[in-house]
């Protein structure tokens, strides 16, 4: 694919540092094209993105080990099914951020929209703002670090992995969980079906210690959070438990 129109570089900045895109001159489409090109990614590990303006699904299956710095704001789907990247959003991003991603890390230094993160299976994501509902649904091991508050329904039917909120958490946290682990630094509006509390042990302490140091946050303790997590009342039809379905 011709990519000339993809290499430009703005005054003062040098082509080996980063690849500079601007979607003011070329289409979204052709950014994702070169991102998922095995040639292009090989001879640019760094990407940097301008004018985003909010487009929808930028930087979609990333599958290879780069970084990609978008500077602005992004609209739904951003970074979903990122495998090996490093994709930060330098402003917020709209629903499905880092959706059903596989590994890597993604960060949103602003807030993020609905159902962030949602079915991930592995990578860390990272929200320096606030998340809207649905934070985590059905998370299948992916690991969320929010520095704000989440909305209602997060974690929702979360099979594994971690969700660490430093912020307040809406209503029906973990409706419905399975085995992933819910640790919040504030107050939980309310618990969904067959979430409780659940004791902090040393090894939970280790565990959050270790995504706020990913997370690069250094002024919050793990001490100071709670955890949450099924009470393995649903996984089994139960007559005794059925006002919980």
């Amino acid at each position: 694919m011709p990519t000339s129109n993809l290499a430009t570089v703005p005054v003062g900045v040098q082509a080996d540092e980063a690849r500079i895109v601007d979607l003011a001159e070329v289409t979204l489409r052709d950014l994702n094209r070169a991102l998922h090109d095995p040639r292009e990614v090989a001879r640019d590990s760094a990407w940097e993105v301008l004018n985003p303006k909010g487009c929808h699904a930028l930087a979609v299956g990333v599958d290879a080990p780069i970084t990609v710095d978008v500077r602005g704001s992004v609209g739904y789907y951003c970074a979903g099914m990122n495998q090996s990247g490093t994709i930060t959003v330098h402003g917020s991003a709209g629903p499905g951020v880092a959706e059903n991603m596989m590994s890597g890390t993604v960060i949103v230094k602003g807030d993020a929209s609905q159902y962030a993160g949602a079915t991930g299976r592995g990578g860390l994501l990272v929200i320096e703002g606030n998340a809207s509902s649905r934070c985590g649904i059905s998370m299948k091991g992916i690991d969320i670090v929010v520095r704000g508050n989440v909305g209602h329904m997060s974690a929702f039917m979360a099979q594994s992995g971690n969700l660490v909120i430093l912020g307040d958490a809406g209503d029906a946290l973990g409706d419905s969980i399975y085995e992933a682990r819910l640790f919040v630094r504030g107050q939980v509006k309310s618990l969904g079906a067959d979430c409780i509390e659940k004791e902090m042990r040393p090894e939970h302490i280790g565990t959050v210690q270790d995504l706020l140091d990913r997370a690069g946050i250094a002024d919050v303790k793990p001490e100071e959070f709670k955890r949450y997590g099924s009470a393995r009342t649903l996984y089994n039809f139960n007559i005794d438990n059925a006002d919980a379905y």
